[in-house]
This record gives structure tokens, C-alpha cells and sequence, in this order.
């Protein structure tokens, strides 16, 4: 097998966060030769126009554009295919790939990783997944400034945003000039709410050591995957019925399950009303009025939002259950007489909340016919 030298490294990061500004000062340190993929979802890639005026030391590393599409669905072949003939150049000692500001890190990474299966002779493998933060907007719209009254697109955008901070093993908090010490430190402690393992960087501008970048552990997509708040949660509350788990940061969690559908008019009432306690909630719910589809409930400081996802297996035409079923007979070891595999499955963290009160809260939604 070939020995699997060449590390990438994969920046995300919401739009204005700093991606591009980073990666201009990565350029300059001139430390290692870099080859760089820069992905932008519209028809022009704006940034890689802009790291193309950095300067003379650009001209020393290979750039490649990727647009009209995103590295982790519609341009993940292209993607990787990239990866593999700029890892041929065996000058390249790292590659730097700028995602889109809409990238979901963890579907990046699973790619990757996947392709690191199937192709023994590669040279490449996963270092690092950076999440860019700008902690100002952090501060002010995450903390502090939401409401209830924001539009489902920009709650979509927090949600987008919390994914990437969930799912990287180090986060760089940029532009903290922009805020006092004290505010500083509460932007981590609401980070840590959300992703507790990960390294912190503090920078201004995006800059940032390369060395602090690529001299690390390398990445373990199980272990990234379970520093998430709401994996520990999954993995720690799951059968705990009595109280939350409470973690070094004071923050507890606890998992809600409950087979029968929840009431769409109550439920869209809770989130009205929802609890300011509750830091982070994700998981998968039904409703009485669907028996047909998963919705996905997502909630960030105080934007919640609901999408309607895949269908439900037990949705499924017969014909078409009896063969997964046949082929996967464990999907029969939590499946309900009457409900199938629906089911409500939820996690909550939060802070100072009672987890009594939310329970009832949510037994309050509960179709009360089934």
C-alpha cells in the first residue's frame, strides 16, 4: 500500500467568516508548498479572484476553482479526483481546500474518508477540519440577538452554522478585536456548549500560524463526530430517565423519545414559545397529520425551524419493506406494532433549565388520540 503523505486540510466556515482572508495568510508564510481547492457555490468563484491577487507567492502553489456546485454533494467525484492528481505532484507537501460558506463539514469528511477506503494507493489523508468562526457575529446573533421573529432562512443559516462548529477538531475564532475580553471568553463558553474537544484559536484577520494547523493529531472522524454535544448526549443520556447529564461546563443534555406523533398546531406553538434555557436541540420528530415523513427539528439559540426529510421505512410499499427488511432484519429489532420505526428522537442542552418542565412541555404536543 502506499505510504499516505500528504495531508489536507479542510477550511469551513459561514459566508464573511474569513476563510478566504485565512488562507491569503497561510500563502505568505512560504513555509511548505500548498496546493489549493477553493470552492464557491455561484458561477464566478469570487474567492479564488481574490487569493489570486495575493501575489507572487500564489504563483508557487496550484490552484484549482470548483464552483457551480459544492465539494460535499454535487461536486464530490470532481472533488476528490482533484485531490488524487494534485497529490501526483510530489513537490505538494499539504493541500488546503476552501469550502463553500454552505459546505456541511461532516458530509465532506465522510467522502473523504470513504474514498481513503477504496483507494489503497493514495498518497492523501484527512489532517484536519478547520471551522473559521466569526466570533462578533457569534456574539451578537447567537447570544444575544436572535429572535423569534427572524425568517426561517436565517434560522436555517444558524443551524448551518452551528453544524460546522459541531463538526471539525479545531475552530479559529476570528475577528475578536471586534469584542472585549469578557465577551470573548462567553462566545467560548457558548462554543463549548456545542463542541467540547475541539482546539480554540484565537485570531484577528485570519492569521494564524500554519504550523498550529498541520502539526496536530490527525483527524478521527468517530472521535470528531462524538465531541458534538448532542452525539455525547446520544451516547451518555440515552437511557438515563431519572435526570440530565451535566458536563464540566455546566451544560446538561438529556434525550427525548416518545413513539406516538407529536400535534403539528401544539408543537408549532412550543416553538413560539420556546424555552431561552435551551441552548441546542436537533433531532428527528413526526407529526399526527404525516404519518409518511421524518421532519428534522432543529434548534440554535433562539431559531428553531422544522424540515420535512426522507420518508419513514414502515412508510415504505409493502412489496418494497418486505425486501429491506429481508436483506436488513435488524431494522425489525426497535420497530413498533403500530407505529413502525417512527418515532420521536431528540436531544436538548441547555443550561439552569429543569428537565421536568421541558418534558412536560413536550408530552403537552403529544397527540393525545394515539
Amino acid at each position: 500500500m502506499t505510504t499516505r503523505e500528504v495531508p489536507v486540510v479542510i477550511i469551513t466556515g459561514y459566508l464573511g467568516s474569513g476563510k478566504t482572508t485565512l488562507m491569503q495568510n497561510i500563502l505568505r508564510q512560504e513555509k511548505r508548498k500548498i496546493a489549493l481547492i477553493v470552492n464557491d457555490m455561484g458561477s464566478i468563484n469570487i474567492d479564488a479572484s481574490i487569493l489570486n491577487k495575493t501575489g507572487n507567492r500564489v504563483a508557487q502553489v496550484e490552484m484549482v476553482e470548483m464552483q457551480n456546485g459544492c465539494i460535499c454533494c454535487t461536486l464530490r467525484d470532481e472533488f476528490m479526483a482533484e485531490i488524487e492528481r494534485m497529490s501526483s505532484d510530489r513537490s505538494i507537501e499539504a493541500i488546503f481546500v476552501e469550502a463553500s460558506g454552505i459546505s456541511e463539514p461532516s458530509s465532506i469528511a465522510g467522502a473523504f474518508l470513504n474514498y481513503e477506503e477504496l483507494a489503497e494507493n493514495t498518497r492523501v489523508y484527512l489532517k484536519t477540519i478547520v471551522s473559521v468562526v466569526d466570533a462578533d457575529r457569534i456574539y451578537r446573533e447567537f447570544l444575544h440577538s436572535l429572535s423569534p421573529d427572524e425568517d426561517t432562512e436565517e434560522g436555517d443559516i444558524i443551524n448551518l452554522i452551528m453544524d460546522q462548529i459541531e463538526f471539525c477538531n479545531l475552530m479559529v475564532l476570528n475577528k475578536t478585536d471586534l469584542l472585549t475580553e469578557s465577551q470573548i471568553q462567553e462566545v467560548k463558553a457558548g462554543l463549548r456548549a456545542l463542541q467540547q474537544e475541539a482546539e480554540m484559536i484565537e485570531c484577528v484577520k485570519g492569521d494564524v500560524d500554519l504550523d498550529i494547523i498541520l502539526n496536530r493529531p490527525d483527524f478521527d472522524f468517530d472521535e470528531v463526530e462524538a465531541y458534538s454535544a448532542v452525539q455525547r448526549a446520544l451516547n451518555q443520556c440515552e437511557h438515563d430517565d431519572e435526570k440530565a447529564c451535566v458536563d464540566e461546563y455546566g451544560i446538561s443534555s438529556f434525550v427525548f423519545e416518545e413513539k406516538r406523533p407529536f400535534n403539528r398546531e401544539a408543537f408549532n406553538k412550543l416553538i413560539e414559545e420556546y424555552p431561552e434555557v435551551l441552548i441546542r436541540t436537533k433531532g428527528y420528530i413526526w407529526f399526527s397529520d404525516d404519518w409518511k415523513h421524518i421532519q428534522l427539528f432543529e434548534q440554535a439559540g433562539r431559531n428553531a425551524s422544522v424540515t420535512e426529510l426522507s420518508e419513514w421505512v414502515s412508510a415504505w410499499p409493502d412489496e418494497e419493506l418486505d425486501k429491506v427488511v429481508a436483506d436488513f432484519p435488524d431494522i425489525k429489532d426497535d420497530w413498533d406494532e403500530t407505529y413502525g420505526d417512527r418515532c420521536n428522537q431528540v436531544v436538548f442542552i441547555g443550561k439552569g433549565y429543569e428537565k421536568a418542565g421541558i418534558v412536560r412541555l413536550l408530552y403537552d404536543c403529544i397527540e393525545e388520540a394515539f
